[in-house]
């Protein structure tokens, strides 16, 4: 079972949003939901989890399907199913 992972860093390692001073910025700004709660970047995500970013004018929403450290850019991806 994998660790539960800070909002920010699995933000930026998913590349959900690709730097994590900007999910930090995402997050004080209160665009980030989880599980329909404005979220700070220090909340941990885990698996069944459901994110939600306010980009602009289009919102994305994610079900986080698996917590890692790292990954490749390719299997970024596998780690969140839209929804």
């Amino acid at each position: 079972m994998s660790e539960p992972m800070r909002l920010d860093k699995f933000l930026k390692v998913s590349r959900l949003i690709k730097r994590r001073t900007v999910a930090n910025e995402a997050c004080d700004a209160g665009r980030v939901l989880v599980n329909g709660k404005t979220a700070k970047a220090s909340l941990a995500v885990k698996p069944g989890d459901v994110i939600e970013i306010a980009f602009g004018g289009r919102t994305v929403k994610a079900e986080v399907l698996s917590v890692q450290e790292t990954v490749k850019k390719e299997a970024a991806a596998e780690m969140y199913r839209l929804l």
